[in-house]
């Protein structure tokens, strides 16, 4: 699209900025009669129809029904948020209550992210979403701990002093003494290497049976290992408030397209990938409707943000998921400030 923002004049932009502003407020096609009434200037429906008309042809807006109403297209919306949008800011009260929740849940990184996922859902109402750092620290302990028949503790210990915790589900006959034997086996393999490279060799060694393991401690070994299977990738992904994007489905079309986000959000992988893409540029991005693959049947978009650690070396990503017809100017600074905060924490 060649258009740009100044070849637009004052009152074509007030007309797409209302447009733009009564879709995000009621995900309804805006017709002329609504926008004059909205308007500081008095324009005729018909001179509003006229700019209408203009902006379709350019691009900005489509008609979803022979109605006279309009919508804005996924162009449209980049089209805004890049050169219209006025970014607002998060108030004092909200900074505090991020910092307050990101704060209270303990050490844990695990814990840190859930609760960050979860609160950026709560206050944006839509999916909050994190991709966990890629652990690059060099190993040096792991421990299985027994809690209750069928229920263990796993502790990581990297030889920089982090500590990681995960609960695992095992088979109820699984004893203390072959959660020594696991933790023995494993401790001896992971010491000075990193969580993926101890993970490929281990279970290369188990594969090619080279371990003198019985059956029940090597199932312990992979399960141990699999709590962190995330890790050889980019990070895992935690995903939170899922059911914020049913809140806006208004027709059964609508439905349809968040169903397939879920299953899309459900294999993880698409996200996976953009998110590992968001963390190459720094700053909040922006992805709308149709420009990724993820959103393109979906009608949402994402808005996400890198965070970093003390020698402010990217790490992880955190953002949300919702309508295309999001706040953006509220939720844009969410984003931001929460990254910040868990990268400070984590740092």
């Amino acid at each position: 699209m060649s258009l740009t923002v100044a070849e637009l004049n004052d009152r074509s932009i007030e007309v797409f900025r209302e447009i733009i502003d009564t879709y995000i407020e009621t995900g309804e096609p805006v017709g002329s009669r609504t926008l004059s009434r909205r308007l500081s200037q008095p324009l005729s429906p018909a001179t509003i129809r006229n700019v209408m008309a203009d902006l379709e042809e350019a691009g900005l807006l489509y008609a979803p029904h022979t109605s006279a109403g309009r919508l804005p297209t996924d162009a449209g919306l980049r089209y805004f948020v890049d050169g219209l949008l006025e970014v607002g800011d998060i108030k004092e009260t909200e900074r505090a209550e991020i910092e307050r929740r990101c704060k209270s849940s303990g050490l844990s990184i695990d814990n840190v992210l859930e609760q960050a996922s979860a609160m950026l859902s709560g206050l944006s109402s839509c999916a909050g979403l994190v991709m966990a750092p890629k652990s690059d620290s060099l190993l040096k302990h792991l421990e299985f701990v027994h809690l209750a028949p069928g229920r263990a503790l796993v502790v990581l210990i990297s030889q920089d002093g982090n500590i990681e915790n995960r609960i695992i589900d095992l088979p109820p006959s699984i004893t203390q003494s072959v959660l020594n034997e696991a933790s023995n086996y494993l401790s001896a393999r992971i010491f000075g290497r990193t969580l993926i490279d101890a993970r490929i060799a281990i279970m290369d060694e188990l594969r090619q049976q080279k371990a003198q393991l019985d059956e029940l401690t090597a199932k312990v070994v992979e399960m141990g290992l699999g709590v962190w299977a995330g890790g050889e990738r980019g990070g895992s992904l935690i995903v939170k408030g899922q059911s914020h994007l049913l809140d806006s489905v208004t027709e059964l079309t609508e439905l349809d397209q968040i169903r397939s986000l879920f299953q899309a959000l459900d294999t993880k992988e698409t996200l996976q990938q953009l998110l590992d893409a968001s963390i190459q540029a720094d700053g909040v991005q922006i992805f709308i409707g149709a420009e990724n693959s993820l959103f393109h049947v979906s009608g949402c978009s994402l808005v996400v943000s890198p965070y970093h650690n003390a020698e402010q070396k990217i790490i992880g990503a955190i953002g949300v998921i919702g309508p295309s017809r999001m706040n953006y100017s509220r939720i844009i600074p969410l984003v931001d400030y929460t990254a910040k905060i868990v990268g400070k924490l984590l740092g």
